[in-house]
């Protein structure tokens, strides 16, 4: 019996809106992938169009997310675990191994190895992390209609200076991290 292994990695931990969302893969060694690396070292276009590939080629794929509610409730690490839990959840296919980016692992009804830099090193895990960069930048530009003149998806949540702007003129959405210090700030300053 073929043991599965899946690489799992996550997207949006740092932002100050929006989900934290994780992918999990199973590569199908039949058939390899070229240019897999961390999802932040390769261009937009360029993972697009992996991420088609991966979908396509993989034995299995699944995406788990938390939505901005969550992270407040839980915090960002535990919302992130949870993400990982939803992403191995979705999979088509039964994993024997974990292998996740980082130094901790979330956790999962099977043995797990954080690696840290293993969106760089180990391909399952680069694969993770872009499908999971690549679905949180879809869903950040949905968003942008949904919440205009915050620049979603310009900045995709991240904490840039026009995001900045638009938290002080528009106030927080919903959203917004509440629990993240720049969102906390600005609704202490609305309140006052």
């Amino acid at each position: 019996m073929m043991e599965y292994i899946v690489g799992i990695d996550e997207a949006g931990r740092g932002p100050w809106a929006g989900p934290v969302i994780a992918g999990a893969v199973i590569l199908d060694p039949t058939q390899p992938i070229d240019g897999l690396n961390d999802s932040k070292k390769i261009s937009e276009k360029k993972r697009l169009l992996l991420s088609e590939e991966i979908k396509n080629k993989a034995l299995a794929w699944g995406i788990g997310r938390a939505d901005a509610e969550e992270i407040d409730k839980l915090n960002i690490l535990q919302a992130t675990f949870l993400a990982m839990q939803r992403a191995v959840d979705a999979l088509a296919l039964t994993a024997q191994l974990a292998l996740v980016d980082g130094h901790l692992v979330p956790p999962l009804n099977l043995p797990a190895r954080a690696i840290i830099k293993g969106d760089s090193t180990e391909a399952c895990i680069s694969a993770a992390s872009i499908i999971a960069k690549v679905s949180r930048d879809q869903e950040m530009i949905a968003l942008e209609a949904q919440y205009p003149g915050y620049g979603f998806a310009k900045h995709k949540g991240y904490g840039t200076k026009l995001h900045q702007q638009a938290l002080f003129t528009l106030g927080a959405c919903n959203i917004h991290r509440r629990s993240f210090k720049p969102v906390a700030v600005q609704l202490k300053e609305k309140l006052s």
